[in-house]
């Protein structure tokens, strides 16, 4: 048999449900990151959604549809205030939070600290912490127990912080770990949140925690830039560096200490937490593959032999690739944009969309959808072999559009080089009688952490 037929029940492998839940919507999210979304959106090019308030709803699943969205009209299509509120209270001006003139000012002034040569000048860094955190696990006993999704937090941490900021990062990661949690609780939204005065209130409120949340953070920040400004020479030559050193190609202006704190933290969460959150996908969906698992030890082994992987190994890993391509469709570390509203009156696929309305385009629907994937609910990295085609905007996990993540090609090259580095040693299981679950905030994590059982490989 093959790994494709013999694939497993998957979490969030299931439709939706048929009717949206009045009651369990708590434990409907636990298996689906959009339960209230009914199974038609996964077959139909454009859906009105019905919602409790009577607003008008859309969500839009055909690729020319999306890519009128996030690329031909995207100026009639900005995010709401309320979202664009709530990431401007967590990451300031940075790239999630802003649009227009200073969004596009921002963007050419990073786009060369996130170039081909920038990232692969990171690589290193990556490897080696990624080295170091699999001597870790030499340490373990044989059939160790380990939560998974806690050992990818300590080790994204430390990737970040040793390529943005030069340093092992323990005080730093502390900080930003602390921080980022605490601010991912302030996503717990509930009914009151939608009422007209009573929402606001409570909207300000969390506001207002939000910046507290962020005080210590930003005050480690803060000192780093300044003590980088204060010896631009002799410092260290990291992401934060160009970031510092970084002018806008069409005017020659550099950033603001308070326009770099607000980039570096929203880099923070995108080389961080997203990857974080994919490696706990792939980890799990190679322990219920057991035949893809070994066709990725077969490549590890013949490219690499052992040692560990560099940036220029990992155009030699084509299937490692395909593998680490499939998870993010199955498992988008990000599984919704944020939702849009049409400016103006428009017409999508047909359907007329009146103006004022609600467009949601996500990643987790585009994904599966019936339309653009054959059996969509499977895992198969052969998806993903060179030469196989797809529509455009049918796969984007990380967005699409003139704000596709500027990270992208980073946050890629961080997963295989974990994997590869990690996978050369080490199988892992599923502890017995778990039952993974979904979690969503910004990004989507097994809920409960991700208990898994360490074994090492026999070569």
């Amino acid at each position: 048999m093959t790994a494709v037929e013999m694939s497993p029940k998957l979490v969030g492998s299931d439709p939706p449900p048929r009717r949206m839940p009045l009651f369990g919507l708590g434990k409907a999210l636990r298996k689906h990151p959009f339960p209230t979304i009914p199974p038609q959106a996964y077959q139909a090019p454009v859906l009105k959604v019905p919602t409790p308030g009577g607003q008008r709803f859309y969500v839009v699943s055909d690729p020319a549809g999306v890519k009128r969205i996030l690329l031909d009209h995207v100026a009639n299509y900005p995010k709401t205030e309320r979202e664009r509120r709530f990431f401007s209270a967590m990451f300031g001006d940075g790239l999630l939070s802003t649009d227009g003139d200073m969004w596009r000012a921002h963007r050419r002034t990073m786009a060369p600290s996130f170039s081909p040569p920038s990232v692969a000048s990171y690589a290193p860094a990556m490897a080696a912490c990624a080295e170091a955190f699999r001597q870790r696990w030499d340490q373990a006993p044989e059939g160790a127990e380990i939560d998974v999704a806690e050992a990818m937090t300590d080790l994204t941490l430390q990737i970040i912080a040793r390529t943005m900021f030069s340093t092992d990062g323990a005080d730093v990661a502390g900080v930003v770990r602390g921080t980022m949690e605490k601010a991912m609780e302030q996503l717990d939204f509930n009914i009151l949140d939608i009422l007209p005065v009573i929402g606001e209130h409570r909207f300000k409120a969390r506001e207002r925690r939000i910046e507290a949340i962020f005080a210590e953070m930003d005050g480690a920040i803060a000192r780093m830039i300044a003590e980088r400004q204060a010896d631009a020479e002799g410092g260290p030559q990291d992401l934060l560096a160009r970031l510092i050193a970084a002018r806008d190609g069409e005017t020659g202006e550099g950033m603001s200490p308070k326009e770099i704190r607000d980039q570096v933290v929203t880099i923070f969460l995108a080389g961080h937490e997203t990857t974080a959150a994919t490696m706990c996908w792939l980890w799990y969906l190679l322990s219920q593959h057991p035949q893809v698992e070994a066709r990725l030890h077969v490549e590890l082994d013949q490219v690499l032999g052992g040692r560990t992987p560099g940036h220029e190994d990992l155009a030699q890993l084509p299937y490692a690739r395909m593998v680490v391509d499939e998870a993010l469709r199955v498992y988008p570390a990000a599984p919704g944009l944020s939702t849009r509203m049409a400016l103006e009156a428009d017409e999508i696929c047909g359907v007329k969309i009146p103006k004022g309305a609600m467009i949601a385009v996500a990643p987790w629907i585009q994904h599966r959808h019936e339309a653009l994937w054959d059996d969509p609910g499977r895992f198969d990295p052969e998806r993903f072999a060179p030469g196989v085609e797809r529509p455009r905007f049918a796969y984007m996990p990380f967005g699409g559009g003139p704000k596709v993540c500027i990270g992208a090609q980073l946050a890629v090259t961080e997963t295989l080089l974990i994997l590869a580095t990690l996978a050369q040693g080490y199988s892992l299981a599923l502890r017995p009688g778990h039952e993974v679950e979904i979690l969503q905030k910004i990004t989507m994590r097994p809920r409960g952490g991700l208990p898994m059982i360490l074994r090492r490989r026999r070569r």
